[in-house]
């Protein structure tokens, strides 16, 4: 089985883009983030000819979080337990939740596409939203495998957060000033370590950036991070034979400024002598 994530930065825009993508490398299933339209303004019919079934949760032409699978899915939720929401200018604990979160399970794997708040800038109410949001997640996957530890849980998107010095790679952020890079993000990000969850692409593709600004020609410079991540529990990591970052989705023409990040699963289907799981 195939999987991938991808922020795609507008469905709308390049759904053709990312259909002829999914069906040149025979994907299973993708999780996408920053969709930037509603459920009923998504380009389904583009991914349903290509015989995927989709999951949608947006609320309004920003952020947003999809699935398109070969397999139905089921238990479709839009939001984790205790997830903080946010509006601009406003206080207190009630704040409309975005569309940040889907969670979807397709053949008995537990799999989230998460596009975390960005944060701006250090000190700003975003970044404190930011820290809250990821604290609440990690609760809930740390909850999810203290009740079901078989549970094969793939945390998968765009984390805004480059968890080491050698992830980040554009210039314009400077430690001690910027987001992405500060001791409290990367230590919101290792807290899922704790909750037992791992980067299941890192050990098979050490180096790589995932991400280049539009501007100040960071792709030609390869100036970017590596913010897009699946983290996987235990039983989802034995799963994972190998992994890819497809860096050339940044070129050409109208390239999102993420690029997929991809695993490969064997899910036990093939007649040999290795134990099933499921």
């Amino acid at each position: 089985m195939r999987i991938a994530t991808w922020n795609v930065n507008s469905v709308r825009a390049r759904s053709g883009r990312i259909v002829d993508w999914m069906e040149r490398e025979d994907i299973d299933v993708l999780a996408m983030q920053e969709i930037k339209c509603k459920p009923e303004q998504f380009p389904s019919q583009v991914f349903e000819n290509a015989g995927y079934d989709l999951a949608i949760h947006g609320l309004s032409q920003w952020n947003g979080v999809a699935f398109a699978s070969r397999e139905p899915m089921t238990d479709v939720v839009t939001a984790f337990p205790n997830m903080p929401g946010f509006l601009k200018g406003a206080v207190g604990p009630d704040q409309p939740l975005e569309a940040r979160a889907l969670g979807v399970t397709v053949n008995e794997l537990r799999l989230w596409s998460l596009y975390v708040p960005n944060g701006r800038a250090l000190g700003d109410p975003h970044y404190a939203y930011k820290l809250a949001w990821l604290k609440a997640l990690q609760s809930h996957a740390a909850g999810e495998l203290s009740r079901n530890p078989t549970l094969a849980l793939a945390m998968m998107g765009d984390w805004n957060v480059a968890p080491r010095d050698e992830d980040m790679g554009d210039p314009s952020f400077v430690p001690g000033q910027s987001t992405h890079i500060s001791p409290e993000e990367r230590a919101a990000f290792d807290a899922f370590e704790q909750a037992g969850l791992a980067d299941v692409v890192r050990p098979i593709v050490p180096e790589g950036f995932t991400f280049w600004d539009y501007k100040q020609l960071r792709f030609p410079r390869n100036e970017g991070m590596r913010i897009d991540f699946i983290l996987g529990s235990p039983v989802f990591a034995d799963l994972v034979t190998d992994a890819s970052i497809h860096r050339n989705e940044r070129k050409g023409d109208a390239p999102s400024d993420h690029v997929p990040v991809l695993v490969d699963l064997d899910l036990g289907d093939d007649d040999d002598d290795r134990p099933m799981i499921f």
